[in-house]
């Protein structure tokens, strides 16, 4: 796993849920063949309420177009982020979008798991008031071995909360390659 992420910081705000994350609507799609779990990813944050995406500008678009790539590389939202329903799809939606890392104030407990469980993307915790000077479009850098968040648009950087052991089993690529990995099942 790379040590330091790099992109684009996407502002969100406090308890966006899975239904903001990925609408129902849209989990019609298959998870394992490439071409429909891009629709995931294209219709990722599409449940956000008018003036919640892209703080703190308000209303500026995750995905443009018809891509299902995001030109944002990092989250950064405040707490309870990942409530409402314990469904997969969200963290996948983000990860098919082109999400390596969120940095929340705090999470809902099935968002953690299903992000960690699935080797989607890295959620880090900060509580760090100071995470709102952040603006959607800054340039971010997060710093794996310092855990330490920093803005090179403005200069600034914040402490993360290390995240204890779930790094190597996102670095497997979920907790059954995990597993498999370090030995706990046999593999196939």
């Amino acid at each position: 796993m790379k040590k330091v992420i790099q992109g684009k910081a996407y502002v969100l705000g406090t308890n966006i849920d899975t239904d903001q994350i990925i609408p129902a609507e849209h989990l019609v799609y298959s998870l394992t063949d490439p071409e429909e779990a891009k629709k995931y990813g294209h219709f990722a944050l599409s449940g956000l309420p008018p003036g919640q995406a892209g703080l703190p500008q308000g209303n500026i678009p995750f995905i443009s177009g018809d891509h299902h790539r995001s030109e944002y590389g990092i989250i950064i939202a405040d707490a309870n982020f990942g409530c409402g329903s314990s469904r997969e799809h969200a963290p996948f939606a983000l990860n098919q979008a082109g999400i390596k890392a969120i940095v929340a104030e705090s999470y809902a407990r099935i968002f953690y798991r299903n992000a960690v469980d699935g080797g989607f993307l890295i959620p880090l915790e900060t509580a760090d008031p100071r995470i709102h000077e952040i603006k959607t479009g800054a340039m971010l850098e997060i710093d794996l071995e310092n855990y330490l968040l920093k803005d090179q648009s403005a200069g600034t950087q914040y402490r993360l909360i290390p995240p204890g052991d779930v790094l190597p089993i996102i670095e497997a690529g979920g907790l059954f390659p995990y597993a498999r990995q370090v030995k706990m099942i046999k593999n196939k």
